[in-house]
């Protein structure tokens, strides 16, 4: 207990212990100015690196080193790295089972057409991404089956691909298994349930107004030449609604998000299985999602190779979590250093009143996530070491804190041209009949912008600030 309550100190005083931070994120700017954008893999090595360099600022060095191992082994840092571990086994069983190609070529087959194609295509996404809690797998979907059926079909393409990473970003944000959902919750100690039920009457108004957008610009597109697509599904791939629709209801009611994954992505697999959708030893080659489930032995039998859906899961984890661990031992370091209490004195000054606040957290949280070009990771930094004591000063509800913090990461992050959601939409469409830039996607993700507006409003009119506070208290008493 002593060694964890001594003070970090640094030469320079404590706004050094933001050290860390600061070199991170100037890497991570100019990475993403060098080469247009970073990718959640890349972004681990300026974390480490920074780490690095702020040791030698440290003045007791075996201090330094045991507090990063501190912040790596908290429990706030270990909840969420277990929960993306299960639910990523979960989205790789729904992604493997051709279920967006299902839902797209329904779509298809009922004549829907241009701007009422762009609607469905948005709404799919949407269900999609709140299932498996993944904007980037939905992007990969969408823009795969969605984008050239929605360019056949006489759909606004950059429209079209705007409203494909919107749907990404509002499973994001409000899906039980999301990362930014997990991180948001954990890092103000309230349960995930209880934020997803708070948080749908933001998605939900999100939504509304980027259908609206949708059907106001998509009406004045100009379609000059509309060819019939047809696109070869499987409609047995609509039976994998049951197991996601489960697996959601699970995570709400149960409140337990382990839980809600494990039975899910056991009865997933299991109905992918007895449907044919996923062929127990190796998916179907045709959708080239998974290959080798089976252990494959090269030349002499000595190297072998574990490849399926187990292993992509986990495997597709592995970038994020060890990002995690290293921005946690970041914020340990900040915490051990009194950083945080500076910059509470400053922003305190700033943030006079709950409102204020509000707009801080806010404003951190989109700056973080918008340079950044990831969500997740800006909740770590933001979450527990700044919004929490603020909201805390405040009188604001944690629920309400995780709401700001999940809901403005999933803004810029998805909008911004240099962000990786919008670098990987646009290198589907490359191959396409109307390949993309970036500037033709960044003004059609409406999602980003709703959202923004959204959330701005509920501060200015105080909505949601005070929502759930008795479970919050209930909570913090036990």
């Amino acid at each position: 207990m002593e060694k964890s309550s001594k003070k970090l100190e640094f030469y320079g005083g404590e706004w050094v212990s933001f050290l860390p931070f600061l070199i991170f994120i100037a890497l991570i700017i100019v990475t993403t100015f060098a080469w247009g954008s970073i990718s959640d893999g890349a972004l681990w090595v300026p974390a480490f690196s920074a780490l690095i360099i702020a040791f030698f600022f440290a003045k007791d060095k075996k201090l330094y080193a045991n507090t990063i191992i501190k912040g790596m082994a908290s429990e706030e840092a270990i909840i969420p790295i277990v929960c993306w571990i299960f639910a990523g086994v979960f989205a790789t069983i729904l992604k493997s089972s051709g279920l967006a190609n299902g839902i797209a070529g329904v779509a298809a087959s009922m004549g829907i057409k241009g701007t009422f194609f762009i609607i469905i295509s948005f709404l799919a996404c949407c269900l999609f991404a709140t299932a498996t809690g993944t904007g980037f797998g939905t992007i990969a979907m969408g823009m795969g089956v969605l984008y050239p059926a929605g360019i056949a079909l006489g759909a606004h393409p950059g429209l079209l691909a705007g409203a494909i990473i919107s749907g990404g970003a509002f499973g994001d944000n409000l899906a039980p298994v999301s990362d930014t959902t997990i991180c948001s919750a954990t890092s103000q100690g309230v349960d995930v349930p209880g934020v997803v039920r708070s948080r749908l009457k933001y998605a939900l108004a999100a939504g509304a107004i980027v259908i609206i957008g949708i059907l106001i610009i998509g009406s004045g597109y100009d379609t000059t030449t509309v060819s019939e697509v047809t696109i070869d599904y499987n409609p047995l791939t609509l039976v994998m609604l049951i197991p996601v629709a489960i697996t959601v209801w699970i995570a709400i009611k149960v409140g337990d998000i382990i839980i809600a994954t494990t039975l899910g992505s056991v009865l997933a697999g299991a109905t992918a299985v007895i449907t044919g959708l996923i062929d127990f030893a190796q998916i179907d080659p045709a959708q080239n999602v998974v290959k080798n489930a089976l252990i494959r032995v090269h030349g002499s039998g000595l190297d072998r190779t574990v490849d399926g859906v187990l292993y992509s899961g986990i495997n597709g984890m592995i970038q994020v979590i060890m990002l995690a661990l290293l921005l946690f031992g970041s914020i340990e370091i900040m915490r051990a250093g009194h950083g945080d209490k500076r910059l509470l004195e400053v922003l305190g000054k700033i943030a006079k009143s709950p409102r204020g606040a509000e707009f801080v957290i806010s404003v951190m949280i989109i700056i973080l996530s918008g340079l950044m070009g990831l969500n997740a990771p800006a909740i770590l930094t933001v979450g527990a070491s700044f919004a929490k004591p603020l909201s805390q000063k405040y009188g604001i509800s944690p629920y309400r804190t995780a709401n700001l913090l999940d809901a403005q990461s999933n803004t810029l992050v998805y909008s911004m041209p240099w962000t990786p959601a919008i670098i990987y939409t646009i290198s589907f469409a490359r191959d396409s009949a109307i390949p993309l830039t970036a500037t033709q996607v960044t003004p059609y993700v409406l999602y980003a912008y709703a959202m923004l507006a959204v959330m701005f409003v509920s501060i200015i009119l105080g909505i949601g600030r005070y929502d759930n506070m008795k479970k919050a208290n209930n909570a913090e008493t036990l």
